[in-house]
């Protein structure tokens, strides 16, 4: 079967003084949101560039929800198989 898919991604980026916070969503094929969340903070001695902040803040909450993404295929496999299933990352 041949089928194409367009999934959104939602990111939200807040920057507070030093501290940058992403939340990244998605809602699954099967109906399910799934989101993740991660923080940077900017040590006070370097330079204020805002956009390293936001790269290092989305890329952990991506990564956040890569795993939660892994756990739930793992899980609509387990759940077809009769079985515990482990996806590793």
């Amino acid at each position: 079967m041949n089928e194409t898919r367009d999934i959104s991604v939602h990111i939200q980026v807040v920057e507070a003084g030093a501290k940058t916070s992403a939340d990244v969503g998605i809602t699954t094929g099967g109906g399910q949101p799934l989101h993740g969340h991660g923080t940077a903070r900017r040590h006070p001695d370097d330079p204020e560039v805002p956009q390293i902040g936001d790269e290092i803040a989305i890329a952990r909450a991506m990564l956040e929800l890569a795993h939660k993404m892994l756990d739930t295929a793992a899980h609509d496999i387990g759940e077809r198989m009769n079985r515990r299933v482990k996806l590793p990352a």
